[in-house]
């Protein structure tokens, strides 16, 4: 199991790749600024989809 420091420094490496320096800059602020509930999010994220629905569109990305 990774330790909360690889995990965030996974993270940044992600996003720089992902997303380049500035605009991996403009997300982090982004979410710091805003009251976000992550645990509340991925609790209504497949809200009314059945497993089968779910399954498929993890298949089509």
């Amino acid at each position: 199991m990774k330790t909360d420091t690889e995990i965030k420094m996974s993270g940044l490496e992600i996003l720089h790749n992902e997303l380049g320096i500035v605009e991996a800059e403009k997300f982090i602020a982004l979410i710091q600024r805003e009251r976000f509930d992550y645990t509340k999010w991925r609790n209504n994220l497949f809200e009314g989809l059945s497993g089968e629905e779910i399954s498929r569109e993890a298949m089509d990305f």
